[in-house]
């Protein structure tokens, strides 16, 4: 009757290991599961059939706790699909209908209220409100989005009620794209989880002849009897398996990779995660990485007697109908210090030059200021020290002139992105440098830029001229990494040991081209990236430790002394269990504190 239950008790811990590891030998393979079927049998053979039962056990329950833990990096991405709404509220000829988000195609309006996740990706056609993005670019502070303004599938709407114009149907999401880069990069092997697969196998071969030769050893030359030769050979056989070995690396990789998904960062694949942590010098692209890619308005002149306010006024008048990069740039910084623009007649455009309008009665040009430094009037006195002052820091300068008298001039620019400096401050913090601006634009604007932020430059570069500069960088200082926009970068991020792409919630070309993505328009998520990287190869170490420690000691004493076999397996399941919740405690990696909004 006892040894009844006890065959049940082996065929309920047994089970499933006994299936994986026919399955393995069916396609010619062996694995760690193998070693364990063969202690139990063993101690059954002996008739220890408590011992054999509480071995399959323990195997069984270390093989349920790994599934558990590990599952929370898969259930971590898995759950961000479960964020997008199954149906969304369209919009069509004023009427208002709950559909399947399946439905939805390019061109819909869909309605999104207060609370509501947002169904797909759009642009905001009507409303005013802020979104929270967190799930996307891990910005844990809500993003204040109005008409014209991108919103993603899955992000969740806070405030006023929207009207979306849907850019990407479902399944083609931002999004849907993350999840799928995630999984991807999860299947990826690093060259380290590619040694551990390489060397499992031929290590449970070498274990089994191992364990054989010490059995034979323990009977046949030092007089053990065949039960105790046979009992302390099976202890080494369950101690020398190498079950944390093999889980130590995948356990943090996986784990990294889910991190850093959930903070806005995606490593697409663990050898570049390995690399990022290598890495000894960076380069940077400077427009739309260390800038915010767009012009902004930086500086204001007015001639003697005139007011900032009727300078911009006068300038809005005339810029307020174009979609000229520069006049969006005049017209915001009106429209944030509450100028309201007054209607203008008679609007015509002299192409590569300026714009010349009615206002008020009063005839109003605006332009480059060489356009007028060629044709009159002539630049006040008082104007001509700033105008080379904007020149010199690299700005374009744009001239206001009424009635043939100077209002004053207008410099516009690119502008730093907030996080760049301290970004800029972290990375040589962590000892990477040196830290190299490639550009395209002139010397004076590189000069000025780089100087702000403490980098080396090199200006007026084509994109082929960048590739000879990370080729230099790797040859003189090692591994580099280079962050860019990805689309004229490419050469440059291809070549780079590590190619980073920013703001990849907003571009197809940064989810394609680069190594790592930065979701969010946050240059601090750069050295965020690094400090993970470099963590996760510390944690490889630690559970490698861990993992050949107590293998070792186990051993040790298995080979020298008798070793219960509940023992045996209780240290070596208890190690297996260790590395895996150590690998666990990068989810909780610091992340970059929330930008804060202006205003």
């Amino acid at each position: 009757m006892a040894v009844a239950v006890y065959i049940l008790a082996f065929i309920a811990g047994g089970r499933e290991t006994l299936h994986h590891t026919l399955t393995d030998l069916k396609h010619g393979e062996v694995n760690i599961d193998l070693l364990m079927l063969a202690a139990a049998a063993g101690a059954a053979a002996l008739g220890d059939w408590p011992e054999g039962a509480v071995l399959l056990f323990l195997f069984s329950l270390s093989h349920a706790l790994e599934d558990f833990i590990l599952g929370r990096t898969r259930r971590a991405i898995a759950g961000l699909m479960e964020l997008t709404p199954d149906e969304a509220t369209l919009l069509r000829d004023g009427q208002e209908q709950r559909v399947p988000v399946e439905q939805l195609v390019v061109g819909d309006l869909v309605v999104v209220r207060p609370s509501e996740r947002i169904p797909v990706d759009g642009v905001i056609d009507e409303g005013m409100t802020s979104v929270d993005q967190s799930p996307m670019t891990g910005e844990s502070i809500p993003v204040d989005k109005s008409p014209g303004d991108v919103v993603f599938g899955g992000t969740l709407n806070q405030q006023g009620l929207i009207h979306v114009r849907v850019t990407r149907i479902a399944g083609e999401t931002t999004l849907a794209r993350m999840v799928k880069l995630v999984e991807q990069a999860q299947t990826e092997r690093a060259a380290s989880q590619r040694f551990t697969e390489w060397f499992g196998p031929r290590y449970t071969w070498l274990v089994l002849g191992g364990s054989l030769a010490y059995f034979l050893l323990l009977w046949l030359a030092l007089g053990f009897a065949p039960y105790d030769a046979f009992y302390r050979s099976m202890a080494v056989l369950v101690v020398a398996s190498p079950c944390a070995v093999v889980l130590s690396i995948p356990a943090a990789i996986l784990t990294a990779i889910t991190s850093a998904a959930s903070g806005g960062v995606l490593f697409k694949g663990g050898v570049h995660l390995e690399d990022t942590a290598l890495l000894k010098t960076m380069a940077f692209d400077k427009t739309g990485t260390l800038t915010r890619g767009r012009p902004e308005l930086v500086g204001i002149a007015t001639a003697a007697g005139v007011s900032e306010e009727q300078l911009l006024r006068a300038a809005v008048a005339i810029e307020q109908r174009s979609e000229h990069p520069l006049a969006r740039a005049i017209t915001q910084a009106a429209e944030t210090r509450g100028y309201a623009a007054k209607p203008a007649d008679e609007i015509t455009s002299v192409p590569g030059f300026g714009v010349t309008g009615t206002v008020d009665g009063h005839r109003v040009q605006i332009g480059k200021a060489l356009w007028f430094e060629q044709n009159g009037p002539a630049l006040p006195s008082e104007l001509a020290p700033r105008l080379r002052e904007f020149r010199t820091a690299g700005q374009t300068v744009i001239a206001v002139v009424e009635d043939q008298r100077f209002l004053g001039l207008l410099a516009v620019a690119d502008t730093l992105r907030p996080t760049a400096v301290s970004a800029i401050g972290e990375l040589k913090g962590l000892g990477i440098a040196p830290l190299l601006m490639l550009t395209g634009d002139s010397i004076d604007v590189a000069r000025d830029f780089a100087g702000h932020l403490g980098l080396d430059y090199q200006a007026e570069l084509l994109p082929e001229d960048k590739l000879k500069h990370i080729e230099r960088l790797r040859e003189r200082h090692g591994p580099v990494g280079m962050i860019g926009d990805g689309m004229n970068d490419a050469p440059a991020l291809a070549l780079a040991n590590v190619g980073f792409s920013l703001g990849g919630a907003g571009t197809d070309v940064a989810l394609e081209t680069a190594d790592v993505v930065i979701m969010a328009d946050d240059l601090r998520r750069l050295p965020y990236a690094v400090t993970l990287a470099r963590r996760t190869q510390r944690i490889i170490r630690q559970n490698l430790a861990i993992a050949f420690g107590v293998m070792g000691t186990l051993l040790l004493v298995g080979l020298f002394f008798e070793l219960p076999l509940p023992l045996a397996v209780l240290g070596h399941e208890g190690s297996t269990v260790l590395v895996i919740l150590n690998g666990l405690r990068l989810l909780a990696h610091p992340r970059p504190e929330p930008l804060l909004q202006p205003g």
